[in-house]
């Protein structure tokens, strides 16, 4: 019951910071990549020259409009908590993506929440338990602090981003 009451304690500190974006990990010794594990937001990944592959990967292809509309419109009731390792190739391509989505939509930034995992892909507070993390990236899509959704690597269409805001639209759009 404690742990639990620490996991959402600790996700509601990291949403409730509107105005600043707190970030808390530590690196991870490796022999191949730098590894971060922990809570971490775009600027650290983005600053990092460690890191070259997002500022890269960012530069190709273009968000999805239907996502981007979605993410506009409806982008103030709902979070995302995102997983997924630096040392990972999936997240090094599938990262840039998503963040080229939530630019694109201005998507309040405050409202994601992305944890760094391990090799092992294990994080603290044991959110990596919590929400079944079994491979990275994993976006998911949370309302009220219930999860509506989520979208595992590449997903079941390998457009994370128009997966997503399927996902969003289903959720907030009136139903005709």
């Amino acid at each position: 019951m404690r742990k639990t009451l620490a996991i959402c304690g600790l996700l509601l500190i990291f949403s409730a910071c509107k105005n600043v974006q707190q970030v808390h990990y530590q690196v991870i010794p490796d022999s191949k990549t730098k590894v971060l594990k922990g809570i971490i937001n775009q600027q650290v990944i983005a600053s990092d020259t460690a890191f070259s592959w997002f500022t890269q990967n960012q530069q190709y292809g273009t968000a999805n409009a239907a996502a981007v509309q979605a993410f506009k419109q409806y982008g103030t009731q709902f979070t995302m908590l995102v997983f997924g390792g630096t040392w990972c190739s999936d997240t090094q391509n599938l990262w840039p993506v998503f963040f080229r989505l939530v630019n694109k939509s201005n998507y309040p930034q405050q409202n994601i929440t992305l944890i760094a995992v391990d090799r092992n892909k294990t994080t603290y507070y044991g959110l990596h338990k919590k929400y079944h993390i079994t491979n990275v990236p994993t976006f998911i899509v949370l309302k009220n602090g219930k999860e509506i959704g989520r979208v595992v690597e590449y997903g079941t269409k390998d457009f994370i981003d128009e997966e997503l805001g399927i996902i969003v639209k289903r959720a907030f759009a009136p139903h005709s």
